[in-house]
């Protein structure tokens, strides 16, 4: 069985190394070659670190939650990311440091994310005694509270500073900063290091609350730790590019389907590699194909929308 999977887990290596080698060289010209290569190289590497984010951050929220047709966008911070940036160009204009620089608003939009998650979510898991359901239904009346807010300050808003702040709500891979890429890096490196006793737990996890007690694991703890670096992955993702609400539902979904295993090692590992070479095949199309006409959002949230009423229509059949 690892024989397949690891043959499934290179076959998705080798179209992520197809896809990024189009991306990279497709169209290039050598008398441009080091400019082009200036742009196209930080493009790569956050569709990279994006797709890791949300692939790995899926995979571990399904199994918390025991249900493959959630994602961690249920938990608000896709909402949460677009009132803040509401709230500063209706307080301060678009005209705002916070807004036109880019490194300031990364820190601010990735602070205020993390730091909200661990409030709400840290108070909400001790509150509940680890109801897992409770907080995610929490996180869908806030993420909806989020959008009211948001909704009525845009109503208010100058048209103006409307459209200015529509351009910077839509994900988009078109102008990325390449300053926040190492601090990017550092900070998964540094959550992953500092809960891989708990991912090295998922496979139990897996089995239910009951069982993983049973066979030692301290649940409640493990979980919410869990829980805490999913959402400052789904932070960081959207923090870098902006909401990509159905991402993780479909490369998810799509890893479970290939490897049909319990480890997840390889759902992890299939769930990322899906999702780079979606975000790189995407995203040369709409630069060589569509010039720049569309936006890659519009691709995610269209196919995942119609990915997820297939996932509902399957689980209802099987359900019978």
């Amino acid at each position: 069985m690892n024989t397949a999977l690891n043959k499934k887990t290179m076959v998705l290596i080798s179209l992520v190394l197809i896809t990024a080698t189009a991306f990279q060289f497709i169209s290039v010209n050598t008398k441009y070659f080091d400019y082009a290569m200036s742009i196209r190289a930080p493009k790569l590497t956050v569709m990279l670190i994006t797709a890791f984010c949300i692939g790995s951050a899926s995979i571990v929220f399904q199994t918390l939650i025991n249900n493959v047709i959630v994602t961690p966008c249920l938990l608000g911070m896709n909402s949460l990311y677009i009132l803040i940036h509401t709230l500063v160009v209706f307080a301060l204009g678009s005209g705002s440091m916070l807004v036109t620089n880019k490194n300031i608003s990364f820190a601010i939009d990735l602070a205020l994310m993390i730091s909200a998650s661990m409030l709400i979510y840290g108070l909400l898991f001790k509150k509940t005694k680890g109801n897992i359901l409770y907080i995610l239904l929490s996180g869908t009346v806030m993420a909806t509270m989020f959008t009211s807010i948001t909704s009525t300050l845009q109503r208010v808003m100058d048209p103006n500073e409307f459209a200015t702040l529509q351009n910077a709500l839509v994900a988009s891979f078109h102008k990325v900063n390449s300053g926040i890429i190492l601090f990017a890096a550092v900070l998964i490196l540094l959550v992953i290091y500092l809960l891989r006793r708990e991912l090295a737990l998922l496979d139990i996890i897996q089995l239910g609350k009951d069982q993983a007690i049973n066979l030692g694991v301290d649940y409640d703890r493990v979980v919410r730790k869990l829980l805490l670096g999913v959402t400052v992955f789904i932070s960081i993702a959207t923090a870098m590019v902006g909401p990509i609400s159905f991402l993780g539902l479909i490369i998810a979904n799509l890893s479970r389907q290939m490897f049909k295993t319990y480890r997840h090692s390889y759902l992890i590992a299939g769930a990322t590699l899906t999702g780079m070479a979606v975000l790189l095949a995407g995203q040369t199309l709409i630069e060589h194909v569509f010039n720049f006409n569309i936006n890659i959002g519009v691709f995610i949230n269209t196919g995942g929308g119609l990915y997820f009423m297939y996932l509902l229509l399957k689980s209802r059949r099987t359900s019978r």
